[in-house]
């Protein structure tokens, strides 16, 4: 039989550990997945909204497409519309923060513009 001291494996306190953080890391990435799909709806808003020809008609074109998608951290009037050569391009930038505990919060940065 083999002693204590040659076993190998975790221990149940271990295990608890290991489980929290695992549960603890599920739980911050169920609340930063969301802001990841919104991210690419307002990706593909971007680039839809690039086929207006004005300022005002890309976020008309933006702010439609936002209420489609239920975009919330971002409106028309947050985007950056630019001309490069003959094409509409729009770029938008935003930030979404996520509460841990206390006064822990996850910032998460988004930036992007239309092809």
């Amino acid at each position: 039989m083999p002693s204590k001291a040659q076993q190998r494996g975790i221990s149940f306190i271990g295990l608890l550990f290991v489980g929290a953080i695992l549960a603890m890391s599920g739980v911050i990435a169920a609340q930063a997945f969301p802001t990841v799909i919104e991210y690419f709806a307002v990706e593909k808003a971007a680039q839809r909204a690039s086929t207006g020809q004005s300022v005002a008609e890309v976020r008309s074109l933006f702010d439609k497409q936002a209420e489609v998608d239920t975009i919330k951290s971002i409106s028309g009037k947050d985007l950056e519309v630019t001309k490069v050569g003959d094409k509409v391009v729009v770029a938008f930038a935003y930030e979404r923060e996520i509460h841990l505990a206390g006064p822990a919060y996850l910032t998460l940065k988004y930036a992007g513009r239309s092809k």
